[in-house]
């Protein structure tokens, strides 16, 4: 099991917002349950702000210039909502047993949205681009 889950909700945001949470445990199942976390209690538009800017302070607090990524953390808002509106789940643990193609084929499912590799992009890192395949809200 994961690292992450050896804490609640509750801290995992206070820890993470206060740039106090341990990077070993920032996996990318902690970027879901992170971004699941925002929306669910936040709503779609505010967890995007949340999520971007403390993405960006973590990724600067231990020197990882160049990992934050404003297309994917665009799209991860905005896949995970997608998920949420689907699901009947009350917590991350059901959510994610629900959907687990979200910790499995990540990369696959914005494959869907977008044609190019977005990983890699320095433009996608630095913008956040649309989608060129099909919009999010399908």
């Amino acid at each position: 099991m994961e690292r992450h889950w050896k804490i609640s909700d509750t801290e995992f945001e206070e820890q993470f917002s206060s740039n106090k949470f341990r990077p070993l445990w920032f996996s990318h199942e902690a970027h879901l349950r992170l971004a699941w976390i925002y929306i669910t209690k936040y709503g779609k538009e505010i967890a995007l702000e949340k999520y971007s800017k403390q993405l960006q302070d973590f990724a600067n607090k231990y020197n990882a210039e160049g990992k934050y990524n404003a297309t994917v953390t665009f799209a991860s808002i905005q896949i995970i909502n997608h998920f949420i509106e689907k699901s009947d789940a009350y917590d991350f643990q059901d959510f994610i047993n629900e959907f687990s193609q979200l910790k499995s084929n990540f990369k696959e499912i914005i494959a869907t949205y977008y044609s190019g590799d977005v990983f890699t992009s320095i433009e996608a890192k630095q913008h956040i681009l649309l989608p060129d395949l099909k919009p999010f809200n399908e």
